[in-house]
């Protein structure tokens, strides 16, 4: 959907009220907390932009009104709170993996998310007229969440199907991780000579959901990582490795994927960050430019510039970026012990936090908020920051890979919601908002989102574990970005990283990044960006497969609407109530993780069993897989069955 039109006019709309300000709060804290789920579970975060709007549009309705604009700023500071819980649970867990931390102390992780995400908004703000005013970037998420808000006619159908779809996404979370009447995944392996082989899938309605979002070229690519590790990589570095005679095939194939494979993915992730920086150098170099000179404009005739333009005064910048880094500079002294190794974390953290959060913002225009690979940078943060402080501290340092990761938390938060602010603002672009007031709100929805994602965070630990921990069990939560960031660190200071197999995810990413390149001079639509290859090589093949699923039903309802004769803004307008579907399979089941996370908890200290049914019924798998397969179908009907006249 293209932005054709010019901002709305300048005449004053309630924008910022005490309601608006309330339920962005509450908003920001309930999707923070099923995206803190979601990042750990899936290993991906999915923009809370949409489904806050018609949320925010239903409840203000009850409320007797709400102009657009102050949905717009609940909106905005809702969706911080899921911004700043990605950048959380990518880095934070790290800490717990290495066992630097036990747990997770709420005034540090308060403290870094809180910063981080401030941080965040600051440095994305010089950047939102070359980004958003003279580029033709789009930022997808943005352009839908205005057409959302400008369809406040459809707010009461579209709240249904978000309420309906997430009762749904609950009830099967619990029918599966509670009740225990199917198997939350199904998977087989086998041998083939000295060679192992897996395949199976997530029985997730919310892996599915992520997959029908990005779309199949993204959930193509996701899952041919997957499939050429688990089915191609593990099978030969099976060959070449006696299996332990204790192990059956799918636990020897994880086994190979945890302790080698996986790191191909690692350097595909590591080269895909760098030349993600380096493709963007010039945008990046003129956006940082155009956004000093519009600063430069205001200074010398501010009164005349219109409200609809109007960013927050660089005086406040500078002096809350001050405040922002001054904290964290206190917590770097007592963390490391020495003023000049913290000044060279907070200086480092304040550059490469720029850098970072410009790509950020720049991706999100590209490709929207959900499919930001914020991780990817992060990675690379992390490894500039642990080579930096390994010539500062040794390698014989206990905390270096600790100091590496508490930098890349920092900058992944920063990133995050920088990605996201530029999202909201493109969209606050299109309605007529006020810049500087959306600027505001999104720093109320940081804090709001910071303030519980310590508690969240502990609640999940407890009950599920992540992988990478000491005696977790096969239900432990992924963390696959946490174990990367310490597996990253670590490696660079005490070695034992499998360096032959990262050179080798070094060597697949420039393969890719050179067919990416051909296909792009060809003008072919299909397109493979490596950071995407890369997390699907990183995954387990179970989640690959079910975000594959998602995608093949985008591409299925694609082809339908196509059938229709439709142009592509109407098919776009179209597949509008899919995307809310999808979106409230998403936070139902997330926000029932953590609801069941509470009894998970109590169950092992009282002795409960949880599940309740310990077999399951129809031998675990059948039921599982034709729920899903009915849940696919209703997707598909939900978003096939829109207007297209």
């Amino acid at each position: 959907m293209q932005n054709s039109g010019k901002p709305s006019s300048n005449v004053p709309m309630v924008e910022i009220s005490v309601k608006a300000i309330l339920l962005g709060i509450i908003l920001s804290v309930i999707l923070g907390a099923a995206n803190a789920y979601l990042g750990l579970y899936a290993t991906m975060t999915v923009s809370a932009s949409i489904p806050a709007a018609v949320v925010s549009m239903g409840v203000l309705r009850m409320l007797r009104g709400g102009t657009i604009l102050e949905n717009n700023m609940v909106m905005t500071a809702a969706s911080a709170g899921e911004a700043v819980a990605a950048g959380a649970i990518f880095t934070l867990p790290g800490l717990v993996i290495l066992g630097v931390w036990q747990g997770f102390s709420y005034w540090t992780v308060t403290l870094i998310v809180a910063m981080g995400g401030i941080l965040g908004v600051l440095f994305s703000i010089p950047l939102r007229r070359a980004l958003i005013v003279e580029t033709n970037l789009q930022f997808p998420e943005g352009i839908a969440t205005a057409e959302v808000l400008r369809s406040g006619s459809e707010g009461g159908k579209s709240l249904w199907i978000i309420i309906s779809s997430a009762i749904v996404g609950g009830l099967f979370k619990v029918a599966s991780e509670f009740l225990g009447l199917w198997q939350s995944a199904i998977m087989v392996g086998g041998k083939f000579g000295r060679s192992v082989f897996c395949f199976g899938s997530e029985m997730s309605p919310c892996l599915v959901s992520v997959g029908y979002i990005i779309g199949l070229n993204i959930a193509i690519l996701v899952f041919l990582g997957g499939v050429a590790n688990w089915l191609v990589a593990i099978p030969i570095c099976s060959f070449f490795t006696d299996a332990p005679a204790d192990k059956n095939a799918l636990q020897w194939a994880s086994e190979i994927w945890y302790t080698k494979t996986r790191y191909i993915g690692v350097g595909a992730m590591l080269i895909g960050g760098i030349w993600t920086l380096f493709k963007l150098r010039k945008s990046l170099y003129r956006g940082v430019a155009s956004g000093l000179d519009a600063y430069r404009q205001k200074a010398n005739g501010g009164a005349g510039i219109p409200r609809t333009e109007q960013d927050m005064p660089m005086p406040w910048i500078v002096a809350l970026i001050v405040a922002s880094v001054v904290p964290l500079f206190l917590l770097y002294q007592s963390f490391v012990g020495s003023v000049s190794v913290s000044l060279t974390m907070a200086i480092l953290m304040l550059i490469t936090g720029f850098l970072f959060s410009a790509v950020a913002g720049y991706l999100a225009g590209l490709v929207g908020s959900s499919n930001n690979p914020i991780s990817g940078v992060t990675i690379t943060t992390v490894m500039v920051s642990a080579l930096i402080l390994l010539l500062l501290l040794g390698k014989d340092s206990a905390v270096g890979p600790a100091a590496a990761i508490m930098i890349g938390a920092v900058i992944c938060c920063a990133a995050a919601i920088s990605g996201d602010n530029l999202q909201d603002l493109k969209c606050g672009y299109i309605l007529g908002a006020t810049p500087w007031k959306q600027q505001v709100l999104l720093m109320v929805g940081v804090l709001a989102g910071a303030v519980v994602l310590a508690p969240i965070m502990t609640l999940l630990m407890n009950a599920y574990g992540f992988v990478g921990m000491k005696d977790v069990g096969p239900k432990a939560l992924p963390a696959l970005q946490a174990n990367l960031m310490a597996s990253v660190s670590q490696g660079v200071f005490k070695g034992g990283l499998p360096w032959l197999f990262v050179c080798i995810g070094i060597g697949v990413a420039i393969v890719i990044i050179i067919t990416d390149l051909w296909l792009e001079r060809r003008k072919i639509a299909f397109r493979m960006p490596v950071l995407a290859v890369a997390i699907g090589i990183y995954l387990k093949l179970e989640l690959s497969t079910s975000i594959f699923i998602g995608g093949l039903i985008h591409f299925a309802v694609t082809r339908f609407l196509k059938s229709k004769g439709l142009d592509e803004p109407a098919r776009e307008r179209a597949m509008r109530p899919g995307v809310m579907m999808a979106s409230g399979l998403i936070t139902g089941e997330s926000l029932m993780g953590i609801i069941i996370a509470v009894p998970i908890v109590l169950g092992k200290q009282y002795g409960w069993k949880i599940p309740l049914i310990q077999d399951g019924w129809f031998g675990d798998k059948i039921l599982g897989a034709a729920m899903l397969a009915l849940l696919a179908v209703w997707l598909y009907r939900v978003a096939t069955r829109s207007d297209t006249k």
